[in-house]
């Protein structure tokens, strides 16, 4: 009886709650989606960093190192065991194969802090088997069903993956090297119209290498990662820029992602 009792306060107040955050909800939907999406940046710094505890071993930056710089390698690799050497084959090797090496070398010049911390043998294995490792769905769908992309989609591919890489690495060099210099918000040059330039950036990328590979599944593993790890890690950039005096004029006049759309 006594435990009926307790599910049933738990349950109560847990209602409470919920009808508390539709309610603020309702008032401001911007801040509560906010909150929806820090509270899942909290779950997933936990996945990706402490999942099974034990000691941290791993710097986070090898674990996605060895995924960025081992994916031409592994395209190539398919390529040769489905014989697979189709125009559309050998430029998603080129477009994928290319970020590993531009990651590698920003990694060498302007490392992003973030990727520089320690990680658990769980975190490690939740980061490969939930997000790094489902990014080399595409290249195994086009190359072992011998996809062959019309030419004009490959060109449009081209271009949206150099746009992409231009802004993803130009926005990182920006914030590496302005941080070094002077803590502060950045408002001007890539983040002068969009707050998170550099996750549009590699939004961009990969949208290009899904649109190469002609299928299905690889925009669900994008439109997964896009919602549980990128909207998160956003979100919670958002909410650590709010102790800047000129935060609220920067982000009234700024997009969140999209400029003058979103």
């Amino acid at each position: 009886r006594v435990h009926g009792e307790t599910c049933g306060a738990e349950m109560t107040n847990l209602s409470a709650l919920f009808s508390r955050f539709m309610k603020e909800a309702a008032k401001n939907p911007r801040l509560a989606m906010e909150e929806v999406f820090c509270s899942l940046g909290t779950l997933k710094t936990y996945l990706s960093e402490d999942f099974l505890g034990g000691p941290r071993v791993i710097k986070f930056a090898h674990v996605i190192n060895l995924q960025k710089g081992g994916t031409l390698p592994f395209v190539l690799l398919l390529m040769f065991y489905f014989n697979n050497f189709t125009a559309t084959a050998w430029t998603y090797a080129a477009l994928h194969g290319s970020y590993g090496i531009c990651w590698l070398l920003k990694e060498c010049i302007f490392p992003d802090p973030g990727w520089q911390k320690m990680v658990t043998v769980g975190g490690a294995m939740v980061s490969w088997t939930t997000v790094l490792g489902p990014y080399w769905v595409a290249p195994y769908l086009l190359v072992s069903t011998r996809t062959e992309a019309p030419k004009w989609l490959l060109a449009f591919s081209t271009i949206l993956y150099v746009f992409g890489v231009v802004i993803m690495m130009g926005a990182d060099a920006q914030k590496y090297f302005v941080l070094r210099a002077k803590k502060g918000l950045i408002t001007d040059g890539f983040f002068a119209h969009v707050r998170h330039p550099n996750y549009l950036g590699e939004m961009m990328l990969y949208a290009s290498f899904a649109i190469v590979s002609c299928h299905v599944l690889p925009w669900c593993v994008l439109l997964t990662v896009w919602t549980l790890v990128f909207m998160p890690n956003m979100c919670t950039k958002e909410r650590s820029m709010k102790r800047y005096a000129e935060w609220e004029s920067y982000r009234q006049r700024s997009a969140f992602l999209l400029p003058w759309l979103f």
